[in-house]
């Protein structure tokens, strides 16, 4: 039986997968800040940008708040567009 889309699944999706990534961010400035500080500056020269910023050592605290105000900020995104999608579609 196929799934319908629906405001709260695409939500659930988005802010898992938001969540999920910035996990995956503060970990690696758990194990190595230096790699990631190396990895941004990277990414940022591929923008042909420069700019003065370090990463900072890791906190838990500051780690657990970025995964859930992440994780929430996409599930209401996602509801939103789920929503929108929903009043398109009828």
């Amino acid at each position: 039986m196929a799934k319908t889309l629906t405001p709260h699944r695409l939500g659930l999706v988005l802010g898992a997968g938001l969540a999920f990534m910035h996990a995956v961010w503060a970990l690696a400035v758990a194990v190595s800040p230096s790699m990631v500080q190396a990895f941004y500056n990277w990414i940022l020269g591929l923008h042909f940008i420069t700019l003065p910023l370090t990463i900072n050592q890791f906190e838990i605290g500051k780690a657990l708040m970025l995964v859930i105000v992440t994780g929430i900020a996409g599930y209401l995104i996602g509801l939103v567009f789920g929503w929108a999608h929903k009043l398109l579609e009828e």
